[in-house]
């Protein structure tokens, strides 16, 4: 386990391999422990807060590294051929470029490659102020080495890593000590920086492969948190049209439940209760929600798109939109499953067994010929093999455990999840229970062999080779003709086994990949134009011509900013694209920040949907001749789920305008009914008329709203607002100054009106601000009252 050959590979404490020479999670989290445990031997600054350093080294996670490296469309060679390293690099642009280029040059002069560069991603919101102070760029490279000995290979790239600082140095004196390479191996890889022990392994979450990124994401009706960042890390979206344990309702999470993390997650504000409306606001038909499919797709290209729907009479037509819609997969729900937190009544009396929606959604998929393109996916209280085996005869290819797996993690079914107490510390944000959790993945994992070798043995009961020949064979199945009890007399189940003709046994299941939509999408060619800006973050702009068939115009170009730089996105200002026409739906839906979209035209609906910190503005043509605020120049559900960003509209909005916005700054000349419909955060300013219905289920945010005919409060809903006018400094000056932004990008003709006639209209604005969302505001400002109050309190008691 020792040898004085590996010495210079790290100083301080080390970890015990595994005796066998096998990868082995277990010791990892043991030198974790380690490290954790020694926390007292580390010296920590004046704030706490920051450490001298802690570091792990350990084996080359080859899986998670191939695959990470292929996002960014390098191939590794096989696992030794190829080594990966650390680079620390200062955030002065110069020498963070030239220190790229001369490790490539050092390490091209040991006769080796550099395959590409990927920027690690990392919280660096657990550093303490000193550290964050110091905070390099953190970058991993990967080189090909030419076949040799592994000693050898090694050598070469202690010697190029070596040559590459000392270069640097040279060249930069004390600016370019900041460029520091950590580790380069093919065998060994190393995180480490000033942290104290605890912050290792949040800096850097999961450093050993695994990833506590969730491969599967959902869409549901509220799209909170649904941000360019939140698609761009999934391996499949689900949209979730119902819940198999409350079909047809949405939800509602009361104020107490959303704590800080919560805010934080939902984009929203602590304290503020959050309503998810029973239907998705851009869903009305099949067409829709084969246009939501479409947004998915180009907000995250070649990622699967699944479906959920709830087993009831008819789910198979629909399942034949959702083929037709171009998702990769539907999934069918039964009324067993769901969650402690559902209505009691919905639980025991809503739904239908998944077996009776499966039988329908295979024989309609088949029927139309659908059936070879899409995946099917039950679930709904499957726990053993033999459930897993009569899914397959009725024509699922995939299978969802819920409730079995949190019995193995801990789960007793105590019932109580929606009261936030559970007592394993499983559905909780309590932090004591939290400590509870005994559950472990390898208890899953353990599970889950067990229910594969149950299949196993039914397969070879029945016959089969092979998984997919199972499939869709519900000739197979029977009914047990020995039940005497009267109510099952009589029972019809033939429409439930029937199966449909087939030419070809692979129809019966998933054969062939989904047609590829987003070949000619418009943002394919704005990619190859704006790349510099991508890449180095120098400003571009770009004018170009706009049709109602372009939709989701700005998805895929934030999905390779989202990939490259997170959720902060590029600098604002960075690109900055303008479009003369008609936009199709979607229009600049996810658009991350650091990205500026000009229409001057109109726009279909949808627009600015999941907006991720860019900007949108929408200006009447120069020619038009109408009166901007009475036309309306972008449609329906406008700013549905936004989190961050701006939008300027030289003109009036549709119906549903910023439905469930969260934090976007909005500024509009007239909205349809429901406007600020489900809002949690951000401001909307309407220089305008409004419809009816204006902000019903608002819990946060604020509206201000012309209301010159001083008729707004019989258009609003005032179940869960208050309405006052606008006499606060601070609100006027919020006010003024979002009328002028929005005269400065549009060259609206109505906010300039308003601006000359300031005094007089003021008065005339209707500030819209929820009960609860006021409420929370004077909590946290008496919060901070008290804690800047303290300080004087005491130095009077001891000084006075």
């Amino acid at each position: 386990l020792y040898d004085p050959r590996f010495e210079h590979d790290a100083c301080g404490i080390g970890a015990v391999a595994n005796i066998d020479g096998r990868a082995d999670h277990a010791i990892l989290e043991h030198g974790k422990q380690i490290i954790l445990n020694l926390h007292h031997r580390g010296a920590a600054g004046a704030d706490d807060v920051t450490g001298d350093g802690a570091g792990i080294l350990f084996q080359l996670p080859d899986a998670f590294l191939r695959d990470e490296a292929g996002r960014l469309g390098v191939e590794l060679p096989p696992p030794g051929q190829y080594a990966a390293g650390m680079v620390f690099s200062p955030k002065v642009r110069e020498i963070q470029d030239a220190g790229r280029r001369i490790l490539e040059e050092s390490v091209a002069h040991y006769g080796m490659k550099v395959l590409g560069w990927r920027p690690v991603p990392v919280h660096s919101a657990c550093l303490g102020p000193i550290a964050a102070t110091a905070e390099p760029v953190i970058l991993q490279v990967f080189v090909e080495g030419s076949p040799s000995a592994p000693e050898a290979f090694e050598r070469r790239l202690f010697l190029a890593r070596r040559r590459a600082g000392r270069t640097v140095r040279a060249r930069y004196g004390p600016d370019g000590e900041d460029f520091y390479i950590p580790s380069l191996s093919s065998r060994t890889i190393n995180y480490k920086g000033m942290f104290m022990a605890w912050q290792l392994f949040e800096y850097v979450p999961d450093p050993n492969g695994d990833s506590r990124n969730c491969a599967i994401k959902q869409v549901a009706s509220g799209r909170f948190g649904v941000t360019i960042n939140y698609l761009a890390h999934a391996r499949e979206l689900q949209i979730k049209m119902a819940q198999g344990a409350k079909p047809g309702e949405g939800g509602q999470l009361p104020g107490r439940k959303v704590t800080e993390e919560i805010a934080r997650l939902r984009h929203s504000t602590p304290g503020v209760s959050l309503i998810s409306p029973p239907p998705h606001h851009d869903i009305y038909s099949i067409e829709d929600l084969a246009q939501l499919i479409y947004d998915l797709k180009a907000a995250h290209p070649g990622v699967k798109v699944s479906v959920k729907l709830v087993s009831e009479i008819g789910v198979g037509t629909v399942a034949a939109g959702v083929a037709k819609g171009n998702a990769d997969e539907v999934l069918i729900s039964g009324h067993d499953g769901g969650t402690g937190a559902s209505p009691l009544s919905s639980i025991k009396h809503a739904g239908c067994p998944w077996e009776l929606g499966l039988a329908e959604t295979q024989q309609v998929l088949i029927n139309n010929g659908l059936r070879d393109r899409i995946r099917v996916q039950v679930d709904g209280q499957l726990k053993t093999g033999r459930d897993v085996v009569i899914g397959a005869l009725l024509g699922a290819d995939q299978f969802g455990f819920g409730t079995a797996a949190l019995v193995c993690m801990g789960c007793t079914l105590l019932r109580k999840c929606h009261e936030g107490a559970c007592t394993y510390g499983i559905a909780t944000q309590d932090p004591e229970l939290r400590r509870r959790f005994a559950g472990k993945p390898e208890y899953i994992v353990r599970y889950m062999f067990f229910v594969a070798e149950e299949v196993r043995r039914w397969m070879a009961r029945l016959g089969f080779r092979t998984f997919d020949e199972m499939i869709g064979r519900v000739d197979r199945v029977n009914v047990q003709k020995g039940i005497a009890h009267y109510k099952a007399q009589g029972l019809d189940f033939s429409r439930v086994f029937h199966m449909p003709d087939v030419d070809d046994p692979s129809r019966r299941r998933v054969s062939r990949s989904q047609v590829d939509k987003h070949a000619d999408h418009p943002d394919r060619a704005i990619l190859e134009k704006v790349r510099s800006a991508i890449q180095d973050k120098k400003p571009v702009k770009l004018d170009q011509p706009i049709r109602n068939i372009h939709r989701a115009v700005g998805a895929t170009l934030s999905y390779e900013v989202a990939r490259r730089y997170g959720s902060p996105g590029l600098p604002d200002g960075t690109i900055e694209l303008t479009f003369c026409g008609s936009a199709g739906q979607s229009f600049g839906a996810f658009l991350a920040a650091g990205v500026t979209l000009r229409l001057i035209g109109e726009s279909n609906d949808y627009l600015g949907k999941g907006l991720s910190g860019g900007r949108i503005i929408v200006q009447k043509p120069p020619e038009a001749t109408y009166i901007a605020h009475r036309n309306i120049i972008v449609g329906n559900t406008v700013l549905y789920g936004a989190t961050r960003g701006e939008l300027f509209v030289n003109g009036m909005a549709g119906e549903r305008f910023a439905v469930r916005n969260s934090g976007v700054t909005a500024v509009v000349e007239g909205v349809g009914d429901h406007g600020c419909e489900y809002m949690t955060g951000g401001c909307v300013v309407v220089l305008g008329e409004t419809g009816c219905n204006f902000a019903a289920g608002m819990s946060g945010g604020i509206a201000y709203v012309l209301a010159e005919m001083q008729l707004f409060d019989t258009l609003c809903n005032l179940d869960m607002v208050d309405l006052e006018t606008v006499w606060q400094e601070a609100d006027k000056g919020r006010l003024r100054k979002l009328i002028e932004k929005h005269l400065h990008w549009t060259g609206s003709e109505r906010a300039e009106w308003i601006l000359q006639r300031w005094e007089s209209l003021v008065g005339r604005f209707v500030k819209v601000i929820p009960i609860d969302y006021r409420q929370a505001l004077e909590k946290m400002r008496q919060e901070e009252h008290r804690d800047t109050e303290m300080t004087p309190a005491t130095e009077e008691v001891f000084h006075g």
